[in-house]
């Protein structure tokens, strides 16, 4: 096994040396979590599902609320996986805070969730694991057509590993329904065309973004931000409503609005210059892209299909992702 994922099992080989909040089971063992998943069918009781790479937020926490409003019993992943990087990415420094976790969970009251499933790579993964795509071995998911664009562009496997995973759970976890957030807009399409792909017996939600009260939206990443870092980065959110407000307006012209975002970023990219920082903002991409299929938009906006204006820019060492769906129908 490669030395960075030795080092990441290592970090999540046993919960024993976590403290269990009362009324949330804990497990690592992905046989002990179906037993009691085969209890809740044996007593009629329905289960939400939420998958996370841990390091939970606000935005997690809404899910697990949103879940708990549909369903008897909500269950979370909490599986930083390996699959999803590429070998240059931060699979290592990515932020593991389970006992965080776990208290960020109880914080909602007991009877809110109800179990987490932690599971080991070697159990995910039982042909074994490689960053580099080329020597991996095993099963994997592909969903075709919608996960080479955007994110798929800088990440040219990202939604490889996604895909590969979220099936793996669902066919552990088994819920009724399954809960993500806007803020992946892509993977949430990913998501959605591989469940109904794959005839996952399994509802899927998509709930709104959690933003701070600035605007900006939650990421585990935001941690790796310094506070001037943070207020730049409001340039995303910034720049999408600024594009919104166009389109509101009547402009319907996708490269028109994809100019004027780029240009509230460049702008700001030139006032971090002028600030004299160690640090700069790059900008990956913004993009206006079909509600229906995810296909580039270059010239008018279809008004039957509406459109995702999503953008992911570099602040500093930290890049971000942000996006808008406007009068696009989502999984509610």
């Amino acid at each position: 096994m490669d030395k960075t994922l030795e080092g990441v099992n290592m970090m999540m080989t046993s919960t024993d040396r976590f403290k269990c909040p009362p009324g949330i089971k804990v497990f690592n063992k992905i046989a002990d979590f179906r037993q009691w998943r085969r209890s809740l069918l044996l007593d009629k009781k329905t289960l939400g599902y939420v998958p996370t790479m841990g390091a939970l937020h606000q935005g997690h926490l809404s899910l697990v609320a949103a879940a708990r409003k549909r369903c008897d019993h909500v269950a979370l992943t909490v599986f930083v996986n390996p699959a999803q990087f590429a070998p240059t990415e931060d699979l290592g420094t990515y932020p593991r805070t389970l006992q965080k976790d776990l208290d960020l969970l109880a914080s909602l009251g007991q009877g809110v969730a109800s179990a987490v499933l932690v599971p080991q790579v070697e159990e995910m993964y039982p042909a074994g694991i490689e960053l580099d795509v080329t020597k991996q071995k095993g099963t994997f998911v592909e969903v075709l057509g919608i996960s080479n664009q955007l994110e798929g562009t800088t990440r040219p496997n990202f939604f490889r590993g996604v895909a590969t995973v979220v099936s793996k759970f669902l066919n552990i976890v088994q819920p009724e329904e399954v809960f993500f957030g806007q803020k992946d807009i892509q993977q949430c399409f990913v998501i959605r065309d591989m469940i109904r792909d794959l005839h996952f017996p399994t509802k899927m939600h998509i709930c709104p973004t959690v933003r701070e009260e600035s605007g900006l939206a939650l990421s585990s990443r935001n941690v790796y931000l310094t506070p001037s870092q943070k207020e730049h980065a409001l340039v995303l959110s910034r720049s999408l409503k600024h594009m919104e407000s166009l389109y509101r307006a009547g402009t319907r012209d996708a490269t028109t609005l994809v100019q004027a975002g780029t240009k509230l970023i460049q702008d700001e990219r030139k006032k971090v210059q002028e600030d004299g920082e160690d640090w700069e903002i790059k900008l990956d991409y913004v993009s206006i892209n079909s509600g229906k299929d995810l296909s580039e938009l270059k010239g008018d906006i279809p008004s039957e299909d509406g459109c995702v204006i999503s953008m992911a820019v570099y602040v500093g060492d930290t890049r971000l992702i942000d996006n808008l769906c406007l009068d696009v129908e989502l999984a509610d």
